[in-house]
């Protein structure tokens, strides 16, 4: 199976794919969006896949949403904040969902950076690990003068608690790849040079075991409390579609752009 931007391959009943945008440390723009959530309904309708690793090709495994491109931002008919909410809807949560439900188990393999919707992207998976030299960012607000996304908002807390979700999403602080495994964040930090055999040793494991009972744990754990991952995925899209219209986010776009500190106003 060919992809523009994944690299994907069967070996025996495990999937591996990895984000393969490392120029642009696999940023996520709508081809990578729409690659990722074609690859996920692939692996959904091929009954003889067993267990899936997701991981990525250079020096960081995602490094959040494109903001060089205007694919995500470019709709002239519509307001900044209105193209995010829209991009969110229409692209976006479904991805984050196909992964989300897969029936089989996901393992996630970060190495470098993960930030912003890379976070989210990660934590769909079921067993997360991490390289040491890893680090997790959530650099929405501090940077952008936006709020976290693609589900970031539903996991942290969850896996957490209230207090550090809310440290990491207001200060922006790098969060490595030991204290993510600490905090309970993560399944495990590993070695870099045995992070890939770890997945794949991972998966195999999974890829043996009762694929229907991991299953049922899986809609077990994924609405364990009342509000679910759809609900707050549309939280998130309108709150973010309120925060792209703000002058604020307008200065962080262009502070990226620019490889500066923003300015932030408050407006």
């Amino acid at each position: 199976m060919q992809f523009d931007t994944l690299l994907f391959e069967r070996r025996d009943t495990i999937a591996h794919v990895s984000l393969n945008r490392p120029d642009r440390l696999n940023a996520l723009n709508r081809a990578l969006i729409t690659d990722l959530r074609a690859a996920a309904e692939a692996i959904a309708s091929e009954r003889d896949i067993r267990a899936v690793v997701l991981s990525a090709v250079g020096r960081a495994f995602c490094s959040g949403a494109d903001l060089m491109g205007d694919d995500l931002l470019g709709n002239p008919q519509r307001s900044r904040g209105e193209n995010i909410g829209a991009g969110l809807r229409d692209y976006f949560h479904p991805m984050v969902n196909a992964w989300y439900h897969l029936r089989v188990p996901v393992v996630v393999a970060v190495n470098g950076i993960a930030a912003g919707a890379g976070v989210s992207l990660a934590l769909t998976g079921d067993i997360v690990l991490a390289a040491r030299s890893a680090t997790f960012l959530q650099l929405f607000a501090p940077k952008l003068g936006l709020m976290p996304d693609l589900g970031s908002t539903f996991h942290l807390p969850r896996l957490v608690g209230t207090a550090r979700a809310k440290g990491l999403a207001l200060l922006g602080d790098p969060l490595s790849a030991a204290d993510a495994a600490s905090w309970g964040l993560i399944w495990a930090c590993v070695e870099d040079a045995a992070l890939q055999e770890k997945a794949e040793s991972t998966a195999r494991r999974l890829a043996a075991g009762p694929t229907q009972a991991f299953q049922r744990i899986k809609a077990v754990f994924n609405v364990e409390l009342p509000r679910t991952l759809d609900e707050q995925l549309e939280i998130e899209a309108q709150g973010q579609t309120k925060l792209g219209d703000t002058q604020d986010f307008a200065e962080g776009v262009q502070a990226f752009r620019q490889k500066r500190a923003p300015n932030f106003s408050g407006n």
